[in-house]
């Protein structure tokens, strides 16, 4: 029976760490994989975690203690780590697997073997900290089941009969990913009336529930025609409140980037729409909420084929970055 170990941060998991395990696998009986997580971490160590767990095909075990990372940082450093290994894994351990330098150190302490997998990242060219830095840019080395955390949430809003459902559509078109609709059409037209009160709790369970789906489904980056912040705003015109949760889950699930379509255009009417002549005033409560949420926007302007291509050119832009 060869016992082998494979020690990470995975953060976040990649196509690189899949290489190491499978490599690992093939010279081993069984397999842990350890995932080491501090609290001060960019990615919650749970949800890390969680990935690994559905990533791997063998023992995987989450270790929480606040170690040091470095050994300039403790005199003690190797003796810290050994004391945490053997804790989470009781067993012996006869093989260390790992692409860094730290593990021939590291398994000596164990008193295992050390084989290094791909130490000059030739294989799978990649490392967690250039995925942090533009996760967009090396998506190909994500796998599936973390690439949506990555995905980029990118919210069409404004008033009224200003095009952003034309522009949401097509931007998805243009960036071959996903959109989510205005679930309050959705259920409103499906009701056959204009809102009442009562609707507004399930149309914002609707619209969380669509944009979680559609974000898992989405190829880097995703659209949505309207949000909760749209909710929180006709809910206080109309009835003058809103749920609270409503408001207190659009405050962990701001946009990433918004497009405020602006009201240059002309009005058309709909059986939903009641306010041409308070288009201002939305405009002004749209841009009040932007920057009280501090949320990163671009103003559209022009007709609906400038604004089109004025949409493309800001989400280019906006995601050159990621």
């Amino acid at each position: 029976m060869i016992r082998g170990l494979v020690l990470g941060k995975f953060l976040p998991p990649h196509k690189g760490h899949l290489h190491l395990i499978s490599e690992a696998l093939k010279q081993c009986d069984e397999l842990t994989v350890v995932v080491g997580s501090l609290q001060r971490e960019p990615i919650p160590g749970e949800l890390r975690f969680q990935w690994m767990k559905e990533l791997c095909n063998c023992s995987v075990v989450h270790l929480t203690d606040e170690n040091p990372q470095f050994p300039e940082e403790h005199p003690d450093f190797w003796r810290i780590w050994k004391a945490s290994l053997q804790r989470v894994h009781p067993e012996p351990v006869d093989v260390l697997f790992s692409s860094e330098d730290y593990g021939d150190r590291l398994a000596s302490e164990l008193g295992a073997r050390h084989i290094c997998v791909d130490l000059a990242r030739k294989v799978v060219p990649v490392s967690g900290t250039a995925i942090r830095e533009k996760p967009l840019s090396h998506y190909q080395f994500l796998p599936d089941p973390v690439r949506p955390y990555f995905h980029r949430k990118i919210v069409i809003t404004g008033a009224e009969s200003t095009g952003k459902t034309i522009t949401s559509r097509h931007l998805a078109n243009r960036f071959h990913t996903t959109w989510a609709h205005e679930y309050a059409r959705e259920y409103l037209d499906s009701m056959g009336r204009f809102v009442q009160e009562e609707d507004i709790e399930q149309i914002g369970m609707g619209q969380i529930a669509l944009e979680d789906r559609v974000r898992k489904q989405a190829n880097r980056v995703f659209f949505c025609d309207t949000d909760l912040m749209a909710t929180v705003i006709y809910s206080n015109h109309y009835f003058g409140d809103c749920p609270s949760f409503i408001p207190e889950a659009l405050s962990t699930r701001i946009g990433d980037f918004y497009l405020f379509m602006d009201i240059d255009i002309p009005w058309v009417e709909d059986p939903q729409r009641d306010a041409p002549h308070l288009r201002e005033e939305f405009r002004s409560r749209f841009l009040g909420e932007l920057e009280r949420s501090g949320a990163e926007y671009r103003i559209i302007k022009g007709n609906f084929h400038q604004r089109l291509e004025r949409a493309v050119d800001a989400v280019d832009n906006y995601l050159s970055n990621y």
